[in-house]
């Protein structure tokens, strides 16, 4: 589980392919050491294993179907990702509950500025618009934000210049890709009303 609070970012430095999935090397200072392999760090929002530590770079697996649901099936070197280690027992949620199961990609339609923040205009396919709520949260690319506005295409999010400086958001241009995944609660509330 993870909260959606960004404090590292990483570069990738290296990507390996193979027919059933591929590897991937990222250079970053986030701490982690040989007695942590095996465990699982959201990249970008997607939960991945780590595998191997290399000094600053970190090695992770992705599998066919991971690739397939997540913005990865695209990624390049050079490209700047947001990670999160997992939550600890004790820890304050300081964004929400979140799984690292990508529900989905979205394309960010339209960028405006807004005072200090960032306006994104996110689209999404028509399957997924049932699950948005206005004021609900969201992970984008790992990132815990809140549905300023549910659209037609999508939907719309504020982001302060606090989280631009921390995570990759501020990279994002018109026609990017952006891993989402819808918050769980809402999710399993609705899947709960459904069947009763």
């Amino acid at each position: 589980m993870f909260n959606g609070i960004i404090f590292n970012k990483g570069v990738v430095q290296n990507i390996v392919k193979y027919s059933k999935g591929l590897n991937l090397f990222v250079k970053s200072s986030i701490k982690v050491n040989k007695k942590d392999l095996g465990i699982s760090i959201s990249c970008d929002g997607v939960c991945l294993t780590l595998v191997s530590i290399k000094k600053n770079i970190k090695e992770f697996y992705l599998s066919n179907e991971t690739i397939k649901r997540s913005k990865f099936s695209d990624i390049k070197k050079n490209d700047i990702i947001n990670l999160e280690l997992p939550m600890k027992y004790g820890q304050n949620i300081s964004g929400h509950i979140c799984q690292g199961h990508v529900d989905t990609v979205g394309v960010v339609n339209s960028i405006v500025k807004s005072q200090k923040s960032i306006v994104f205009d996110i689209g999404i396919q028509n399957k997924f618009k049932k699950d948005l709520i206005e004021k609900a949260s969201i992970l984008i690319n790992g990132v815990s934000l809140t549905i300023s506005k549910v659209t037609k295409k999508g939907f719309q999010i504020w982001v302060i210049p606090h989280t631009l400086k921390l995570t990759n958001l501020s990279k994002l241009k018109i026609k990017d890709k952006v891993n989402i995944e819808i918050d769980i609660l809402s999710k399993y509330v609705k899947r709960y009303v459904k069947k009763n």
